[in-house]
């Protein structure tokens, strides 16, 4: 069966949401293993990610850190 011309993909998918000005996602940092080495209260993976860090070639580009979500407030 055919479908009718009227029909196209775009319109039978639904139209988008729309976003809010004022809704924000959090985000979190990338830190780098220099950060994570002198940080005050280290988390599992921040550890985890020095500990690969400190392999000879290792290459890594950082890991979100919890510790830089924003406030709220």
């Amino acid at each position: 069966m055919s479908k009718p011309a009227s029909q196209s993909k775009s319109a039978k998918g639904g139209a988008k949401k729309k976003v809010h000005a004022e809704h924000v996602q959090p985000q979190m940092k990338v830190v780098l293993s220099d950060v994570c080495a002198v940080c005050p209260t280290p988390c599992s993976r921040g550890i985890a990610y020095l500990e690969r860090m400190t392999k000879p070639g290792a290459l890594g580009k950082g890991v979100p850190c919890v510790l830089t979500l924003p406030k709220k407030g």
